[in-house]
């Protein structure tokens, strides 16, 4: 089965502009928040910035869209390609061992370095102006059972993220995969199984809406895998792709505040969407890919493949090493150079240390989960050989 590394690219970049969103977010709270009051700069740039197609590159509601709904279509692909339940079953179980273990090594180093005192952020927000965000996060007493809760239960059922923030999206991740995996395995073969997408997304929306993402992601792998013709046409009329593309960026890039943009070219949108206009960015994104070679070469290409790589990794990573390392860096030199050049500084040295653990992470921690699944697979099967 051809691996689709363009898909990868686009995960990995997703996960970047997270990384983006919460170094911004907590550097330049006004280039979210679109406050004066918040302003880091003389021009106040960063308000300019947050009302354009700009601030896409650290928007972080768009990017949890975009994993979303990438990771929905990665799903059930080799299920589409084979029609061999048997993958289901198996994507099943393993979903929740795949995930959890790099959760839970990464809130155990949350907790030693909260117990040291290394989370710095409360501070450093105070001298950045982001204190309505970026002050609360760990500011309080550690305890090993709340963390071991969090990371191998609570994050799961509950998107628990006391400790790690970007947990709130496991929900989606875990549970949302799991109703994939059934819809798959009940109606993957139905003509009408598209009603039954359209039933799955309509419940979303009046729920939780973010599970749509996952929805749309697998809809879309349906599509792409089983269709053959549609697919042939899609490509062959690139106009269309290459539309639906320009729109999902537009889409993608309303501001995620989801204040009044009237004056901007967002004027024309209802402020009240703008999860929705993101979901809808992202599929309509994916569906342009899937049918532009020339996009899915450059997404394919060797740096974003890199990014892919070590998305995970760098998805839980990022927010532990900017409330530690890039506050005690900022910390440190604030005062002695402009704030310009101490966040640009503080921003290269950040991004740097966090692709450095979350390669390292993706080597050596990260295949934890392989062994602990493969354990538990040999002691299944060794029960039933017995």
């Amino acid at each position: 089965m051809k691996k689709l590394d363009y898909i990868d690219g686009l995960k990995g970049i997703g996960a970047l502009m997270v990384f983006f969103c919460h170094f911004v977010f907590a550097f330049y709270y006004a280039a979210y928040s679109l406050t004066e009051d918040a302003v880091n700069t003389a021009s106040g740039i960063e308000i300019a910035i947050g009302r354009t197609p700009l601030n896409l590159l650290y928007s972080g509601n768009a990017a949890v869209c975009l994993f979303l709904v990438f990771s929905g279509f990665v799903l059930c692909l080799s299920y589409f390609r084979t029609r061999d339940k048997k993958r289901l079953k198996a994507a099943a179980w393993k979903r929740y061992f795949r995930l959890m273990p790099m959760i839970l090594m990464v809130n155990m180093a949350i907790f030693i370095l909260m117990s040291l005192g290394l989370y710095r952020n409360d501070e450093a927000a105070i001298l950045t102006k982001s204190t309505v965000w970026f002050a609360g996060f760990n500011q309080f007493q550690p305890n090993a059972l709340q963390m071991l809760g969090e990371s191998l239960v609570g994050c799961f059922l509950f998107g628990s993220n006391d400790y790690n923030g970007v947990l709130w999206t496991m929900p989606y991740l875990f549970s949302g995969a799991l109703v994939v995996y059934l819809a798959a395995y009940l109606v993957g073969e139905n003509p009408f199984r598209y009603v039954a997408y359209g039933v799955m997304l309509l419940v979303a929306v009046k729920t939780d809406v973010y599970f749509s993402g996952i929805f749309l992601g697998f809809a879309a792998a349906d599509f792409f895998c089983t269709r053959e013709k549609g697919m042939e046409l899609w490509k062959r009329w690139w106009a269309l792709p290459m539309g639906s593309f320009v729109l999902g960026l537009y889409l993608l890039s309303y501001p995620s505040i989801g204040a009044d943009m009237s004056g901007t070219m967002y004027g024309v949108l209802p402020p009240a969407y703008t999860t929705i206009y993101h979901l809808a960015g992202a599929a309509l994104l994916l569906a342009g890919v899937l049918g532009l070679p020339g996009l899915q070469r450059f997404f394919g290409a060797k740096p974003f493949r890199f990014l892919g790589k070590i998305s995970y990794s760098l998805y839980l990573l990022h927010f532990p090493v900017i409330a530690t390392f890039s506050c005690w860096l900022f910390l440190s030199l604030y005062g002695k150079m402009s704030y310009g050049l101490l966040t640009s500084l503080n921003f290269v040295c950040t991004l740097v240390l966090t692709l450095a653990l979350s390669a390292l992470s993706q080597k050596y921690l990260e295949p934890v989960s392989g062994r602990l699944i493969h354990g538990i697979s040999n002691l299944f099967t060794g029960h039933k050989k017995g």
